[in-house]
């Protein structure tokens, strides 16, 4: 059964426990293909990129209106009524898919409640760069599994600034390396190609710096692209594999 995540970020679990390693995360709106329920949850997948997991039924639910609108903000608050008064403590986060159900002053109402217009863009809309968004992960945390400015690694940082721009991309680094066919050298590395090592990738913000959710900084950061490579390899003995360059940008 096709079911809609209709919490502001789900995850999605190796096995059918709380306690068992988080694989991934899915956000408000997407997609998730259930095959079979096992207690309190479901195991199946995430349409968009067919990665497999278990997931908290509650966390889903039966929602065919169509998702014609995206969170372009880091995050966003979510209100009872369409008046600033009525602010809640909950939010929902860039790249969330919503519906429109209703529409008044600058307010845009949701199936979690309302929010302010400028926060969102139609499904299609894209920034002239897949990097025009990543200021708003710089400094988030990293989080295994994460998929959101919350808490987020390192390929799910490459997948999710390249899923906005409408761009698809694998879920693990290792299948990112594969994906992307197109290799340079590092003499030639610009904005928006790929670094990889076994178990990692960074993004080259031109040819001397990369952004990257590194694990031993524990956070989003911009670092060097020499220093970086030499990090990797003093710490981890992982010499950088490859450079890949997204051809549709």
């Amino acid at each position: 059964m096709l079911l809609t995540v209709k919490s502001p970020i789900a995850n999605i679990y190796k096995r059918n426990n709380k306690k068992s390693e988080i694989v991934t995360q899915i956000l408000l709106g997407e997609k998730f293909l259930t095959q079979k329920k096992f207690g309190r949850f479901y195991k199946g997948y995430k349409t968009y990129d067919k990665y497999k997991g278990f997931i908290e039924a509650k966390d889903l639910h039966l929602d065919k209106r169509k998702k014609i609108y995206k969170i372009i903000s880091k995050d966003c608050n979510l209100y009872k009524k369409p008046n600033n008064k009525y602010k809640t403590n909950k939010k929902i986060f860039f790249n969330s898919k919503i519906s429109i159900l209703d529409n008044k002053n600058n307010f845009i109402q949701t199936s979690t409640g309302w929010i302010l217009k400028k926060n969102a863009k139609p499904i299609n809309f894209k920034t002239k760069h897949f990097l025009d968004n990543v200021k708003l992960y710089l400094n988030t945390k990293y989080l295994w599994g994460g998929n959101s400015p919350k808490g987020i690694d390192c390929s799910a940082l490459v997948q999710e600034l390249l899923k906005f721009n409408n761009i698809y991309c694998p879920r693990d680094s290792k299948d990112q390396k594969k994906f992307f066919k197109k290799e340079v050298s590092i003499k030639k590395i610009k904005k928006g190609d790929l670094l990889f090592w076994k178990g990692h990738v960074a993004i080259a913000v031109n040819n001397k710096k990369l952004i990257h959710a590194f694990g031993a900084r524990k956070k989003v950061v911009i670092m060097g692209i020499k220093e970086t490579i030499k990090k990797i390899y003093s710490k981890s003995k992982l010499p950088l594999l490859c450079i890949k360059r997204i051809k549709k940008l």
